[in-house]
């Protein structure tokens, strides 16, 4: 294992940093930070340039596996370039290029999520209201790597992992989609009747156990915060970031929500929806939905996040905006006859099923991924002892 400096492995470097171009309304989509989230690149709200701005702002063109690092707000973000359509980078955003034979790119895109390279650029970073990396100090980034061709096969079996990932994304998207549109088309032209969430629904809500209080916290109940469902790639919840003991749970608001529950989060944040796949407490972010009718409850989950523009226009508040649950169970629901919802539920089982099987094999693949990375960057495994935990479709280089 040698250590490589980033300066002298590059083959490209593309700093674009501190300056925008001028846009138009369509034409050739632009990066910026905003858009590098999770190791990939969310364009559906980019800005565009011309053509001609293209070329000018871009004289050496992005190519597939170039790595885009963010330089400030936040720094150390990281996304692959999958493919070779044209790409502008604005500012606060770096292109890099591994050379040929030296520094392999993806190895690249995957070392740079490692503590100690995340670590490296924020002690190079400088900057107190806006902590970021100047193009020299960048430079001097010390790589550990392997000899390139085991970069390129770490890079192949964690790439695997990520294809595996992005295909679960897919299917997620899909059912989601189709649910949604499954939903619309049973309501039709439907007004809302007299039926409100209340009169069809339990609604509740949750509570906060004392913090102070050890024998509350750190047991084997599952307590959510609005962050925990924000944070989640689809609305399925497998885990939270605290969790609570039986004691804790008696001593506040929230009782322990079957599966199945609809959570939503009805502060700050409203609209953000989880169905748990084991039982859950909340916290006081929420409204939680269990119909009486269990046939409704892919119905009601559709029909609110249908109506989550609705919900906010309900909203009130001074600090952050909150949907009480007092004006949420008054809201009467769209209802379709007995048989057309009796359809909808079958064929939105069938997909949330799905959907929900492709999230927990996500979050095994990811957990897989994260816990392999550090250790095939380290040395500490080789890719040979590696491939034996990887259960995906993977060719070696």
């Amino acid at each position: 294992m040698n250590n490589l400096t980033l300066g002298e492995s590059l083959e490209l470097l593309i700093d674009n940093r501190g300056k925008n171009p001028p846009f138009t309304d369509t034409g050739i989509p632009v990066i910026s930070a905003k858009h590098v989230k999770g190791g990939k690149l969310h364009l559906r709200e980019a800005r565009f340039v011309s053509p001609e701005t293209y070329r000018s702002w871009m004289p050496v063109a992005l190519m597939e596996n170039d790595v885009i690092l963010t330089s400030e707000a936040p720094l150390g973000r990281v996304a692959l370039v999958k493919d070779s359509l044209p790409l502008v980078l604005a500012q606060r955003l770096y292109g890099l290029r591994g050379r040929r034979g030296v520094l392999d790119s993806k190895f690249l895109f995957y070392a740079l999520q490692t503590g100690g390279l995340q670590a490296q650029l924020l002690a190079r970073s400088s900057g107190t209201t806006v902590v970021g990396i100047r193009q020299p100090e960048l430079l001097k980034l010390q790589i550990p790597a392997p000899d390139y061709p085991e970069q390129r096969k770490i890079s192949a079996l964690l790439g695997a992992l990520d294809d595996k990932i992005a295909a679960n994304d897919q299917i997620i998207a899909g059912a989601l989609d189709l649910a949604d549109a499954l939903h619309a088309q049973a309501v039709g032209d439907s007004s809302p009747g007299e039926d409100t969430f209340a009169s069809i629904a339990a609604v509740f809500g949750g509570g906060t156990p004392r913090t102070a209080e050890p024998s509350y916290w750190d047991g084997d109940i599952l307590w959510t915060t609005p962050s925990d469902v924000t944070a989640l790639p689809s609305p399925y919840l497998f885990g939270t970031k605290r969790m609570i003991t039986s004691a804790g749970l008696e001593s506040c608001a929230s009782r322990l929500y079957p599966a199945g529950s609809i959570f939503m989060t009805s502060r700050a944040t409203i609209g953000a929806f989880a169905v748990p796949q084991r039982p859950a407490a909340v916290n006081q972010g929420f409204i939680v939905v269990i119909p009486k009718d269990p046939a409704l409850r892919w119905w009601l989950f559709h029909e609110m996040r249908s109506r989550v523009d609705e919900m906010l226009s309900l909203a009130n508040g001074s600090t952050f905006l909150e949907l009480s649950r007092k004006n949420f169970k008054a809201m009467t629901v769209r209802l379709a006859s007995p048989e057309a919802i009796a359809e909808f539920d079958a064929k939105a089982e069938a997909l949330h099923r799905r959907a929900a099987h492709a999230a927990q094999e996500t979050q095994t693949l990811t957990e897989l991924r994260d816990t392999l990375l550090p250790k095939l960057m380290s040395g500490a495994i080789k890719v040979r002892d590696a491939e034996k935990a990887v259960d995906v479709s993977y060719d070696g280089v």
